[in-house]
């Protein structure tokens, strides 16, 4: 039976001249220098999480007084190697003006130090981490999704996860129609948090993605994908938050895990936002956005920058006027973890039911979607959700649960 019948819906000199001159260059063409942002902060990490954090980065620019992100998203693992090792990270990084727009900037030739790593999966799933150091703390932010895609004017809609882990692990041997064209398999490195969780997802080990293209970023997948001749061939992987940014060129395909008896993709339909799958847990590929910081011997983060930043993912910080982080958070494709239904652990651990402590399920789906859906109650106050037992609280402007 077809595959897609059977599932569902699843020298040093010479070197330095060169170097200066291209910073020179650059300088030139209007750069700004890093150091003259504004109470800047600098990360490293993943390219995954960049719309999410742009979205913050923007609305922090524009606040009294304004803070600077700076980031460099060379991988997600290495964000939190570098952070371990002490490295100095160099050249060009991003950065976020007043109105989100990704900017850059040059950093010291000497080398800037890290102040935090950010990435999609835990430290322990790096090569090289067995387990974080005392003065390292891990927070978590919202959930986000990790999808397979294929071009829009490909027929597929469903993958397995043997169809998968035959794609990835062993290319046109594999024999996993109609993937089976090794330039047009796009894939990631091992320090890639997407290649991670399909690597977990499938039993590919993520240095064993051998076959097909790197594309280096989630960017690149996308475009590599999009921009495809063979359409119907062509097959990547790569954050759920870029994927849903770019569905005018590429369609998340349905994911079915072991045990599974169909695919489900993150929404409830393939056309919605609404991450409904992922909520639910019946789409297994999500896991909560970590940061990394180093902290004090009391547990908390050592730098007060970088405290505040990471305190509004947290909800430890009270953010300021500028931002919503709930909002932004639901605006860049992720899920926060108030409107979760469920919760795992450990990356792709085992998924049990969880109830958030101030839930925000319409106020979710109403950003998400652009509308609450029907059983939910618009509210100005407590007062506007008397009488209804299972959502008495007026929150985000809808009856929730207490």
């Amino acid at each position: 039976m077809p595959l897609q019948r059977r599932l569902l819906v699843g020298r040093i000199a010479p070197t330095l001249a060169v170097t200066i001159s291209l910073l020179c260059s650059a300088k030139a063409a209007g750069a700004a220098d890093c150091k003259d942002l504004p109470s800047a902060i600098y990360g490293l990490g993943g390219s995954a999480t960049k719309p999410l954090l742009g979205k913050f980065a923007g609305a922090l620019a524009a606040a009294t007084p304004p803070q600077t992100i700076v980031y460099q998203a060379p991988g997600a693992c290495l964000g939190i190697n570098g952070l371990l090792a002490g490295t100095k990270i160099t050249g060009t990084a991003s950065y976020w003006d007043t109105t989100g727009k990704e900017q850059s900037c040059t950093l010291p030739l000497t080398g800037q130090d890290i102040d935090f790593a950010n990435m999609g999966n835990s430290a322990i799933s790096c090569p090289g981490v067995s387990a974080l150091p005392a003065d390292v703390g891990d927070f978590l932010g919202p959930v986000n999704a990790y999808t397979l895609i294929v071009p829009k004017a490909s027929s597929q809609v469903s993958i397995s996860s043997e169809a998968a882990y035959f794609v990835f692990g062993f290319g046109q041997q594999g024999q996993a129609a109609p993937w089976v064209d090794e330039a047009q398999i796009f894939r990631r490195d091992p320090n890639s948090a997407a290649q991670l969780f399909i690597a977990l997802a499938t039993g590919v080990p993520p240095e064993k993605f051998t076959k097909g293209t790197d594309t280096k970023s989630n960017g690149g997948t996308i475009t590599a994908v999009a921009q495809s001749t063979k359409p119907e061939a062509a097959i990547g992987l790569v954050s759920g938050e870029v994927a849903d940014a770019n569905r005018a060129t590429v369609r998340i395909l349905a994911y079915q895990h072991k045990a599974q008896r169909c695919g489900y993709w993150p929404d409830s339909t393939q056309a919605t936002f609404d991450k409904r799958n992922v909520r639910s847990g019946q789409y297994y590929l999500w896991a909560p956005v970590h940061f990394f910081a180093k902290i004090d011997s009391a547990g908390k983060i050592a730098n007060p920058g970088v405290a505040n930043f990471i305190g509004y993912f947290t909800g430890d910080v009270a953010p300021p006027a500028t931002l919503n982080p709930i909002e932004q958070e639901i605006k860049s494709g992720n899920v926060p973890k108030c409107a979760m239904n469920v919760w795992r652990t450990s990356d792709l651990g085992e998924i049990t039911p969880y109830k958030a402590e101030k839930p925000c399920g319409c106020y979710f789906e109403s950003v998400a979607t652009g509308a609450a859906p029907s059983i939910c109650s618009a509210c100005t106050d407590d007062a506007g959700c008397a009488g209804n037992a299972k959502s008495p609280v007026c929150r985000y402007g809808f009856c929730e649960a207490r």
